[in-house]
Parts: structure tokens; sequence; C-alpha cells
């Protein structure tokens, strides 16, 4: 299955108990269907992937892919710090049924751009699904660059890479690798207009779990080419790219959600939004719902 346009990277909601909700994952699913997006991801580091148990993983995995039945590919955040135990991660999304592998670059490790390049291309040999890369230094400590990407885009399982640098010459780069087996998905919401207006196939968005239609909006506008309405639509996003950023992801987005009625909370060490950003809070989620309806004509 294709990867371009709105791939939502899921936050996964728990009742109050701090257990999964599965009432609340099923609407979230829904509400994205319904907005029309292009793929999900499911226990990225937006669904707080760290802190699931290995049966909760398989458990909204299955759930998804079930839901979901074929309609949009859905993505497993599989990336851990060691290869091996990436592999295995990835083998076991692979029988609970995702379509690709979501694979971060090793955390807190540091690898070099050699290691990488090794990893890589031991979980796209071993792990039994194509493989998206995953570039987000902000959080791993280490950061995939192009020559190296250059190399594991060649490989005909690495499939397309998400890469959260939304620096015009990091993507620049990026794109000229751009292929019909090689995707460019922007992982920034917040530069991801100018990032499709220049070529990216989509992005991955935290946003889009609150605003599914609105984010499909902006990015069918850039990827069609339409500049000005493209940025008028980025701008219109523009508060909650903003805001999403505002404490660490995923808990602005989960302020959101449960406004919306979808979830509680978060699992340590992460904390519920704080009381400071509230109002903000309040005042986004009251324009969702128009916000929705509009990019729905």
């Amino acid at each position: 299955m294709s990867l371009s346009g709105i791939i939502t990277a899921l936050a996964t909601p728990f009742q109050a108990d701090g257990a999964l909700d599965p009432d609340g994952w099923q609407r979230l699913l829904q509400m994205q269907l319904a907005g029309g997006v292009h793929g999900v991801v499911v226990a990225g580091s937006t669904g707080e992937a760290a802190m699931l148990s290995d049966d909760e993983y398989e458990a909204l995995l299955r759930s998804a892919v079930a839901f979901v039945a074929g309609r949009v590919p859905v993505l497993a955040g599989t990336g851990l710090s060691g290869t091996a135990k990436t592999i295995e991660m990835t083998r076991r999304a692979a029988h609970n049924g995702a379509t690709h592998a979501l694979v971060v670059t090793p955390p807190y490790v540091r690898p070099t751009q050699a290691g990488l390049l090794a990893h890589y291309l031991a979980v796209a040999e071993n792990g039994g699904l194509p493989v998206v890369l995953y570039n987000v230094p902000g959080r791993t400590g280490c950061d995939l660059l192009p020559e190296t990407v250059a190399q594991l885009a060649q490989h005909p399982n690495i499939v397309g890479i998400k890469e959260a640098v939304g620096e015009v010459g990091r993507v620049k780069a990026l794109l000229a690798l751009r292929s019909d087996s090689f995707a460019i998905l922007s992982g920034d919401d917040g530069s991801a207009s100018r990032s499709m207006l220049a070529g990216a196939d989509g992005l991955v968005s935290v946003g889009s779990n609150a605003l599914p239609a609105s984010y499909r909006q902006m990015c069918d506008l850039a990827r069609a080419g339409e500049r000005a309405a493209a940025e008028a639509w980025d701008a219109r996003l523009q508060p909650y790219h903003e805001f999403c950023g505002i404490e660490s992801n995923p808990i602005p987005v989960k302020a959101l959600l449960q406004r919306a009625g979808i979830g509680h909370g978060l699992r340590l060490p992460l904390l519920p939004l704080s009381p400071a950003h509230h109002a903000t809070a309040d005042h986004l989620a009251a324009d969702v719902r128009a916000l929705e309806e509009l990019s729905s004509r």
C-alpha cells in the first residue's frame, strides 16, 4: 500500500484508572477514517509505546487492523534501542497484521552512521515488514543523515522516511532521494505544508488526531501545488501546530482529545497538561468542530 497524504500518529486512549480504553480507541479510529486520513500509526512515540506492555501493544494493533480492514495502511512503531529487539518487535507487528514498520533511530545509544546503516539493513532483511525510517534527533539523540538515507533507500524493503527535521536544506537533500518506491514524509506538522509544496509525499501528524479532516485538507492542497490555499490552511492550523509542541508530545494533543471525550490522561512519567495551558486547550478545542466542518465542504 502506498504511503502518502495525511497519516495520523495515533495517541493511545486510557481510562481514568490508567487501563487501555477500547471504546475510546475505536472512536478515535472511526474519527480518523471519517476525516479521510490516508494511514495510521499504532504505538509510535505519540502512542506512548514505551508505556505499553507487549500484550497491550498487540491488542491495539490487532484492533486497528481489524477496524481499518485494509482501507488504509496501518504502520506499527517497532523501533527500540537494540537491533535484535527491534527485529523481534517488527516480527510481532507483522504477525498482528501491520502493513509497515515505522522504525525510529535507536534511542539513547547514539550509534554512528555506519551503525545506523547496519541496524536498518538488518531490520529490513529480517523483520518481515516494509520499513519506514524515522528520524527525530530531538527525541533520540542521534541524527540519520541524508547520505546514510541514500544508501538505505536502495534496499527494496526500505520504502520511505518520516523526517522530523523540517529545515529547508534537510528536506531538499531528502527530496532528491524520492522515487516511486521511496516516500518522503514530513514528521513535523509546522513545516509539513512547505515540505509538501516542495515535493514531499505527505505528513505523519500529531495534530490530525484531533483534526483529521483539517490536516487532510492542508495536505491535499499542498500536494496538489495549490500554494496560496495550502498556506492559508496551514495558517489556520498554526495554533494547533504550536500547541501540540507546548509540552512533550503527546501531552497537548491528548488534552484536546480528552476535551472531545476520548481518553483520560497519560501514563507516568508523563503527566497531563499543566494548568497554565488549560485555557488555551479549551479555546482550541472549542474551534475544532468548526474547522473540521469547514474542511469537509
